[in-house]
């Protein structure tokens, strides 16, 4: 076992050095987009002197945001630093505004021109080239040095010379008369060597450089917060709007019509106790069963909003018993040092439930498997299931509404469902959890 590990590990180890360099060629490929994008934003900045640029720089500049997404998406990918979007919140118009109106054009002027992502973004497109060249080029450019080595070493150095070309190789002389020509092969496998161990430290420096200039700021970082915090906030309002209106429709499509409907057949059991015993009893007996009814929507009911198995033992338990009651045969692991708070546990298991419905109802699964974990300052909850695959935030399945409740609490809902399956659905929630009480 240990040898299997260790033969992956250094597979890892070679698959890393060998894609590094590829990888940070094509980072340097992108300054060439990169220097239109400047020459376009400098030209563009330049015509604010005749007031040209208050109409053409918002599309440049988005032009731009763009390109910086692009980098940010492979920086995060390549090389393992995750770059938030950085800009301020764009300013919405008034219902009744035309958005091309000149007094919005001029807010999303100034929004543009006051937000400092704009400015060092111009900054990454002036000095990337340069820092580019130096980080992410530079081990395919020793690996591309190093070929040439072992070119000249193969007999190419004389007819360059002869050609009027450099008769040196770094400080190897390769023209004619050369004694030892293989000291162009030795320094070349030499240059080839840093090429791809330096690989993957020269992204790391690279993307460090990236993040450094293409992250958010502390102010737009606090805006971006607020303004996270006010749609969660109105998710939250609109959810509880919702759930209310719900107990409601059940109170009074359920159980209150079940009671009215029991007073009336204890007022008519009334009248018919000295009349009709016989029949009384029937009807004792009916409101027996429809009281018996009424509890078990009741409790069903208070289920819904908070179940007592989740107040008493926790999300783990309440999730097994969940899983009890599940029409596909459901296998539920649970790994959690303790219990998290309250609001975030009643939030994970009714996204759970929610997602052990929609198995149920959409996915033709034949199994389910549930995962719960705390790992990274943050409850992870994962459904999995062996159905058809396919599903989608927009196929009618409710996972929309999971990804608000679980934002409310800054949480992420990630779905990966390919066609033919299968369905893995990921939700994580930060929090830290208690540490388990004695009994």
């Amino acid at each position: 076992m240990d040898g299997e590990l260790s033969g992956r590990s250094r597979e890892t180890w070679l698959t890393e050095r060998a894609r590094a360099p590829w990888r940070g060629f094509r980072l340097w490929l992108l300054c060439i987009p990169g220097m239109f994008a400047f020459s376009l934003l400098n030209s563009t900045l330049s015509l604010l002197s005749i007031g040209l640029g208050v109409f053409v720089l918002a599309p440049v500049v988005v032009f731009v945001r763009r390109l910086m997404n692009t980098y940010r998406g492979l920086l995060a990918q390549w090389t393992g630093h995750r770059i938030e979007r950085p800009y301020l919140p764009e300013p919405v118009p008034a219902p009744d505004e035309d958005p091309k109106s000149t007094g919005a054009r001029l807010r999303r002027f100034q929004w543009i021109v006051t937000d400092p992502a704009t400015w060092r973004d111009f900054a990454f497109l002036v000095a990337d080239p340069f820092v580019a060249t130096f980080t992410a080029l530079l081990p395919s450019a020793l690996i591309v040095s190093g070929l040439w080595g072992w070119i000249l070493a193969a007999g190419a150095g004389d007819m360059i010379v002869q050609a009027g070309g450099n008769e040196w190789y770094a400080f190897i002389h390769v023209g004619a008369g050369e004694q030892w020509p293989a000291g162009a092969a030795v320094l070349g496998t030499v240059f080839m060597a840093l090429g791809f161990l330096s690989g993957p430290a020269m992204l790391d420096y690279y993307g460090r450089w990236g993040r450094v200039l293409l992250g958010p700021t502390q102010a737009s970082r606090l805006a971006l917060r607020v303004r996270h915090l006010t749609e969660t906030r109105s998710d939250a309002v609109d959810a509880s709007a919702a759930e209310l209106r719900r107990i409601e429709r059940d109170l009074h499509d359920g159980a209150q019509a079940r009671l009215v409907a029991m007073g009336m057949t204890l007022g008519a059991i009334e009248h018919l106790l000295d009349r009709d015993p016989d029949k009384a009893r029937l009807l004792l007996a009916e409101t027996r069963a429809s009281s018996a009814k009424a509890l078990a929507e009741l409790r069903d009911l208070v289920r819904g909003i908070h179940p007592p198995v989740l107040a008493d033992r926790g999300v783990g338990d309440a999730v097994k018993a969940l899983a009890l009651d599940h029409p596909l045969p459901v296998e539920v692991n649970v790994a959690l040092p303790g219990r998290p708070e309250p609001p975030v546990e009643s939030a994970v298991y009714f996204a759970v439930s929610e997602m052990l419905t929609n198995a149920a109802k959409h996915s033709r699964a034949r199994r389910v498997w549930v995962d719960l974990e705390h790992r990274d300052g943050a409850l992870r909850a994962t459904v999995t299931d062996d159905g058809q695959g396919g599903a989608t935030f927009e196929g009618g399945t409710g996972l929309r509404g999971i990804e608000r409740r679980v934002g409310t609490f800054d949480g992420v809902l990630a779905l990966s469902s390919p066609p033919g399956g299968p369905t893995v659905v990921t939700l994580e929630v930060p929090c830290e959890p208690s540490p388990p009480t004695r009994p």
